[in-house]
């Protein structure tokens, strides 16, 4: 399970519910090996111990405030205030020191302002919270918030700030670690969230090293390893100009959203946005041709969006507002790639015991979170006259822009 952020997480829900439900022999919650990263933590904990893909989506998608396990947003966005606490204690002696290599030390401004930069906090927002309320999630009957009591194996993946490397927690000799914790360190995003301290050590996200970590399970002997990936570069090239059914399909959109002509065109956010797909994909693609050559007798199947996926792409990353719209959509499309690629899905899978429903895959009426009431007669008829006019501007646009 790779990282992407709230985003990551909520599309690799609406995939695995998919998943759930269409491979035949394969249990989510018994499988033999469970690696996260990043986002993805949380949703390999969660397996590990023993919470399905739709007991993820109530918890963590359909956030019904009804239920006993509910996922808040709210936890990610607490100010980091232990951390801006003390890195203000810092600032007036290094105030003081920059303002001595400015004046009688005879430094560049630019020089003495360097001074300044460990009084910056390390991340804005504290994630001590998902620590806490991951404990107490994992510490109800028949689950675990140690890794050691767990019936199968889990591993959660960081980032060791100082040396580099990668710490499997779940491991032998970092199984002590509680679960809850681990899932901290491995989403701590640098800049957003600062490092998370264990054992006298900093920790940061786990997708700083590789994207998925998939070695860490494959040394230990599988025969099938199920990757979810949620992050791809865009394909801009490969996306039509939209029809006026799809435009209407989109409507409440932005305008720039309903299509897609340029990278470029979307400003900096998109052009950042494609750069940091495009660099983690690539080492990603790399990872799985070592694993092809490295582990022959293992069977891989990549489960990832489709690189014309505009709705994925214009998403944002951090953004849970439209958790349920994107959930559904990582469903049904999900859907659509098993029932596309059934033919090698099946003869794969089959040397595993594992199957394709194909009775669930056809079937259309099938959905993630249940579909919202059917309008009234006087709804359908104001979005009606709000359709036709939005075509009109759309007909008049260029005319209006080139008058003759």
């Amino acid at each position: 399970m790779a990282g992407g952020g709230p985003l990551g997480a909520i599309y690799e829900i609406g995939a695995l519910c998919a998943l759930d439900e269409s491979l035949q022999g394969l249990f989510f919650t018994k499988l033999h090996h469970y690696v996260g990263v990043s986002a993805g933590g949380f949703i390999a904990a969660g397996l590990a111990n023993g919470m399905t893909p739709r007991e993820l989506c109530a918890a963590f998608i359909e956030n019904d405030h009804r239920a006993s396990e509910v996922f808040d947003p709210a936890w990610l966005l607490m100010p980091a205030y232990g951390e801006f606490l003390r890195r203000g204690i810092m600032l007036p002696g290094l105030a003081a020191s920059a303002l001595w290599r400015a004046t009688f030390g005879r430094k560049s401004l630019l020089h003495a302002l360097e001074t300044l930069g460990p009084a910056l906090p390390t991340g804005m927002f504290s994630n001590e919270e998902v620590d806490r309320r991951l404990s107490a999630l994992f510490s109800r009957n028949g689950r675990t918030n140690d890794f050691r009591e767990l019936g199968t194996r889990l591993t959660l993946v960081a980032t060791n700030l100082d040396s580099g490397e990668a710490a499997p927690f779940g491991q032998p000799g970092w199984d002590h670690v509680p679960i809850s914790k681990a899932v901290q360190a491995s989403s701590a995003l640098p800049g957003l969230f600062p490092p998370v301290e264990i054992d006298n050590s900093y920790y940061v996200d786990g997708a700083l090293k590789k994207t998925l970590h998939a070695g860490v399970a494959m040394d230990g002997g599988i025969d099938l390893m199920l990757c979810l990936n949620p992050l791809v570069p865009f394909d801009a090239t490969q996306v039509p100009a939209l029809s006026m059914a799809q435009r209407v399909m989109r409507r409440g959109l932005p305008r720039e959203r309903q299509t897609i002509p340029r990278i470029v065109d979307g400003g900096l956010p998109a052009v950042l946005s494609q750069t940091f797909r495009s660099m983690i994909h690539s080492r990603l693609e790399l990872g799985m041709k070592h694993y092809e050559h490295a582990y022959p007798d293992t069977d891989i199947v990549l489960i990832e969006p489709d690189h014309r996926d505009a709705d994925m792409f214009l998403a944002n990353t951090f953004s849970y507002g439209q958790r349920r719209q994107l959930a559904e959509h990582a469903y049904q499309k999900t859907r659509e790639m098993l029932r596309s690629r059934k033919t090698s899905l099946s003869a794969k899978l089959a040397r595993h015991g594992v199957s394709l429903n194909l009775a669930v895959l056809e079937d259309t009426r099938r959905h993630l979170i249940s579909p919202a009431p059917a309008p009234t007669r006087l709804g359908r008829a104001i979005r009606s006259l709000e359709e036709v006019m939005e075509d009109v501007s759309h007909a008049l646009g260029p005319a209006a822009s080139h008058p003759a």
